[in-house]
């Protein structure tokens, strides 16, 4: 069944709205129990969910990646879709193509994947530019343009692409221009031992029928009210001063130390700003507060300028990152 957009942006009534932390808490426990030793990948997933953006995930194969997003689409009433990116993909692979209709001599649009509500892109660096594009675009403007006609997407729109930092022979990496349209670039590592056994035992019970169960799905509405509420999260003057002030510190960093002078060829542009300011609120909102506190810039900093941020060759030959450089910085900005 396909919502009208008029029940998607109906409001939810005030017991509900009431209860909105309520249910964020049980789905973050929830995706915590089925994603196991990745607590901040999980925070940062239910982050672009409230934040209405997109992740690109980096991390070595077998560390539950696809298994996130399938987990999040059994608990929120949405259908979802992996598409398995490789050198022959085809932009019409993605969008849909209009198709020949012998019978009455027209032309019908086959939608493509990319009309569901949560995309898994896995290994996108694995598809030429075209390709990437087309995604990226889709993204962008939440919409595709095939044969001359324009099809909206789905108004719950979620893209987490994958890329393997393993293998780099016969990929295609994503521009940098590009990756500004990520709202994160997560990172993920491997779980400690600790995790470990549990992610034994967690598969052991699947392999018997047991599964981690959510109960009744989370609607829709309920996302775009939970939005609403983020969005309108309290953020000081300080506060924002002190998010403005990272910023302006990755394009002029020689302001922050002498050591950081000329280490930066781009630094965030305006999109980053955007991005930085959504991530906080949606980051204070998860923790049940109506305002943003330095803390929550200083939590989803990383995973929000990382991407954002080029290093020029002086600086990546001496060994600089851009997660080194992010750090060097949340030691230097003063709290406003």
């Amino acid at each position: 069944m396909t919502l009208t957009d008029d029940a998607l942006s109906a409001p939810v009534p005030a017991a509900a709205q009431d209860g909105l932390h309520r249910v964020f808490k049980r789905l973050a426990d929830y995706m915590n129990r089925s994603i196991l030793g990745q607590p901040q990948f999980v925070d940062l997933l239910l982050v672009a969910v409230i934040a209405d953006g997109h992740l690109l995930v980096e991390g070595a194969p077998g560390l539950a990646k696809t298994k996130a997003i399938k987990a999040l689409s059994k608990a929120i009433d949405c259908n979802e879709q992996r598409i398995q990116f490789t050198p022959d993909l085809l932009p019409s692979d993605l969008t849909g193509t209009d198709i020949y209709r012998p019978e009455d001599g027209s032309f019908r649009f086959q939608p493509g994947p990319v009309f569901h509500n949560f995309i898994l892109a896995d290994e996108i660096n694995r598809a030429p530019a075209k390709v990437q594009a087309a995604l990226l675009e889709a993204m962008a403007e939440r919409q595709v343009t095939v044969g001359g006609a324009t099809y909206a997407l789905p108004k719950l729109f979620l893209v987490m692409a994958t890329q393997n930092p393993i293998e780099q022979e016969g990929t295609y990496p994503l521009p940098e221009a590009q990756l500004d349209r990520f709202l994160l670039h997560v990172k993920l590592d491997y779980p400690d031992i600790a995790a470990e056994r549990e992610i034994l035992r967690l598969v052991r019970g699947e392999a018997q029928g047991e599964s981690v169960a959510f109960g009744e799905k989370v609607s829709q509405a309920v996302i775009f009210s939970a939005r609403r509420q983020a969005l309108a999260t309290y953020m000081s003057e300080a506060v924002e001063e002190y998010l403005l002030q990272f910023v302006f510190a990755t394009r002029q960093p020689a302001l922050y130390g002498k050591d950081l002078a000329g280490l930066v060829e781009f630094g965030a542009s305006p999109r980053g700003t955007i991005a930085l300011d959504r991530c906080a609120r949606a980051h204070a909102w998860l923790r049940g507060r109506d305002y943003v506190v330095p803390e929550d810039v200083q939590a989803i900093l990383k995973p929000v300028l990382r991407h954002r941020i080029l290093l020029n060759f002086e600086a990546q030959a001496d060994g600089m990152t851009t997660d080194r450089f992010l750090d060097t910085l949340l030691a230097r900005v003063p709290v406003a």
